[in-house]
């Protein structure tokens, strides 16, 4: 098999009247969900565990164990000497690199190709991969195949190194290319940066990142906030076969077709959980004041939704309270069935679970 030579953007053959409904659809769907956003007060606070939950699906998309919860208890907890540390972290780092990259881009960065090696450093500092050209596009030749194959045993081969940069440059030049239609402009760009795939490891993940870098960068979400790899990782086989239709057989028309339709499904279970997890914001607002009778509800209740499993101390230092006080808040909460505590062991402090909100968020997509 040899090395596939990426198609030049856009594509000039590209058939766009056979996809009016779709993309029409897709704007539209992606525009209720912005919508929704817009009307969401501290958006990132409020849907902190869905950033979670997708940095978890991206990253299990990759091999990674890891779930929500225990990526939140090791958030509370701290503690490193437990089995899925090492996936716990890349998890971590994948949503430490959404917001990094989110930072840079409202400073005044464009998506580029600096950017993507600044969230490459990022994604893969202390963990698996670290090791393998960290931050830098690969100047060896890599391949796709199952663990362990050889080169000849590869089922694809991106371009080699010697032209890699000339068709990194012309990738960079396409996502600031006025195209006709946005989203399909970041089909082509997910699966275009798939097929270049510029790095010996963490490619796939850089590839989903991009997904609401590219949504919030250009005007169409107004926080990067948009959870597609639920739908990815449900079934990672017909996610990688559809990619490989372009490489296959040189059909992106097969592969646009299906990335519009993860649009609207997305869009549309997006809108289903960030209304489910405004509303149960909502009405907890009076209730938590009745609860606790604190000058402190407000920051109480954004401090649940940011944090939904945390520790005494936590709760105690971010809430900025006095700690008798913190104790009796708790312990109300935790008999109105609020939070469900675990006792600590000896010096240890009691940890605390926001089952209400995790319940939401764990939902099936």
């Amino acid at each position: 098999m040899k090395p596939f030579k990426p198609h030049d953007l856009p594509i000039k053959s590209f058939d766009w009247s056979k996809y009016i409904s779709l993309i029409s659809e897709a704007n539209r769907e992606l525009a209720r969900y912005d919508g929704l956003l817009q009307s969401i007060p501290n958006t990132e606070v409020i849907l902190s565990p869905l950033t979670t939950q997708e940095a978890v699906l991206s990253s299990k998309i990759e091999g990674t164990q890891a779930s929500l919860e225990e990526v939140l208890e090791f958030e509370a907890k701290k503690n490193k000497n437990i089995p899925k540390y090492e996936d716990i972290e890349e998890v971590i780092n994948y949503r430490n690199s959404l917001k990094e990259a989110t930072e840079k881009i409202q400073n005044g960065l464009p998506i580029s190709l600096r950017l993507i090696k600044e969230m490459h450093r990022s994604l893969l500092q202390g963990v698996r991969g670290e090791n393998s050209d960290r931050g830098s596009f690969r100047r060896i030749q890599n391949w796709i195949g199952k663990p362990g194959s050889k080169l000849d045993e590869a089922s694809f081969i991106p371009p080699p190194p010697n032209v890699l940069m000339n068709h990194l440059d012309k990738f960079e030049k396409y996502i600031h290319f006025e195209e006709k239609d946005r989203i399909v402009q970041l089909a082509f760009i997910h699966a275009q940066f798939e097929i270049i795939h510029p790095f010996l490891d963490g490619n796939g993940r850089i590839g989903r990142l991009l997904i609401p870098l590219f949504l919030y960068e250009k005007g169409i979400l107004i926080k990067p906030l948009f959870y597609i790899s639920a739908y990815f990782e449900a079934d990672r086989e017909i996610y990688y076969s559809k990619l490989n239709s372009v490489t296959s057989n040189n059909n992106w028309e097969v592969w646009i077709e299906y990335f519009l339709k993860v649009v609207i499904e997305q869009s549309k279970k997006n809108i289903v959980l960030a209304k489910e997890i405004l509303y149960l914001y909502n009405s907890l607002k009076q209730e938590i004041v009745d609860i606790t009778h604190s000058q402190y509800s407000l920051q109480i209740l954004d401090f649940l939704f940011e944090l939904p499993k945390f520790t005494t101390t936590d709760f105690i230092s971010k809430v900025g309270i006095e700690k008798k006080q913190g104790y009796k808040i708790l312990d109300r909460l935790n008999r109105q069935i609020i939070l469900l505590e675990e006792k600590g062991k000896g010096n240890r402090p009691s940890f605390y679970s926001f089952n209400r909100l995790l319940d939401i968020t764990s939902l099936p997509y």
